[in-house]
This record gives C-alpha cells, structure tokens and sequence, in this order.
C-alpha cells in the first residue's frame, strides 16, 4: 500500500477534516505542516502538476498577501506565483493530499474517499 502524504495546516477545519478522514483509511500517513515546513518552489510545481492546476488556480487568492502582491493581475508568471506561494505558505491551497504520483485537494474532504478508494486498490 503506497503512503499517503498529506500537506496539513491544523487551524483549517477542511484540513482538519481530511485528516481525520485519511486516519480512518488505516494508511501509512505521513502529516507535513507546510507552514512550518514549507515546501520549494520545485516542489509547488511538481505538485501543482500532480494536481493538474495551474499556479494562479492552486492559489489562495483571497488571502491579504494575495491581494498586497496584486498576484491575480496577468502580470504575474507561474514562476513568480510559485515564489509567492513559497515564501507565503498562507497562499497554498490546502489540504493537499499525495499519493505517489497523483495528489488531490481535500476540498470537500468527501470528495477524496472515492478517488482514495481506487489508488489504495
């Protein structure tokens, strides 16, 4: 069975709820608070293509430093959006859920029951 990751800010309640619902899985969960441990720009990228958005939809586009850095203007390159979402992790669309190669957002938590389902098969 592939390990399970999970990109988690425990002050987010569909964080929160994710979590929960990948404890009940019984999978080898591995919880990384990417506030704290915050993942490079390589990272962002590679999941952001795991996810199959771009940088500017992965976004938290209503957070104040979204606003403050005007990232939603075209202005801004996918290179520039990903240096933001490092060096503002606020910015990062959460939760995020990775199984090898193929991650999903937790947003609704119900929504990764089905797609766990096939992965873990």
């Amino acid at each position: 069975m592939p390990k399970v990751k999970i990109w988690h800010n425990p002050r987010c309640s569909k964080s929160r709820q994710t979590l929960a619902l990948l404890e009940e899985m019984d999978v080898e969960l591995e919880v990384r608070r990417y506030l704290d441990d915050v993942p490079s720009v390589d990272e962002l990228q590679e999941v952001a293509t795991m996810l199959g958005m771009t940088a500017r939809e992965w976004m938290r586009s209503k957070e104040s430093i979204a606003k403050e850095l005007n990232l939603k203007s075209d202005e801004h390159s996918e290179e520039d959006i990903f240096s933001a979402m490092h060096a503002h992790p606020k910015l990062i669309e959460r939760p995020v859920v990775i199984v090898g190669d193929q991650a999903k957002l937790g947003r609704p938590p119900e929504a990764l029951g089905p797609w766990m389902e096939t992965l873990l098969k």
